[in-house]
């Protein structure tokens, strides 16, 4: 990776705070299955921060990449009753947000 590491507990902790931030009382439902979606994200972010290292993938595949992960995460988010289009999309902009900094830096890349 580059000179900055991701931390996956740290920024699994920044964004599991966002999403649950959101959705409030739903949080508790929706937790288990949207914390294994945004470890997913991250796992994936670390991955595209090595294919960069390798010379392996564009800017711009990795942009394509993380929107597949957050249609993936809102298909999750809006299984749940209660759970709309708007406040599903709030979450994950929230989550993606709240790591913006960080991820962009370590990947060096402005793809959040």
């Amino acid at each position: 990776m580059s000179k900055h590491k991701l931390i996956l507990s740290d920024i699994l902790d920044e964004m599991s705070s966002a999403v649950k931030k959101v959705l409030k009382t739903r949080w508790k439902k929706v937790k288990p299955l949207a914390e294994l979606q945004l470890k997913s994200i991250i796992h994936n972010l670390e991955q595209i921060a090595e294919l960069k290292l390798q010379g392996k993938i564009t800017e711009e595949q990795a942009r394509l990449h993380l929107t597949i992960q957050k249609e993936s995460i809102r298909t999750i988010l809006l299984s749940f009753e209660g759970i709309g289009i708007v406040t599903a999309e709030e979450a994950i902009n929230s989550a993606l947000s709240s790591v913006k900094t960080i991820v962009n830096k370590a990947i060096g890349w402005k793809i959040l």
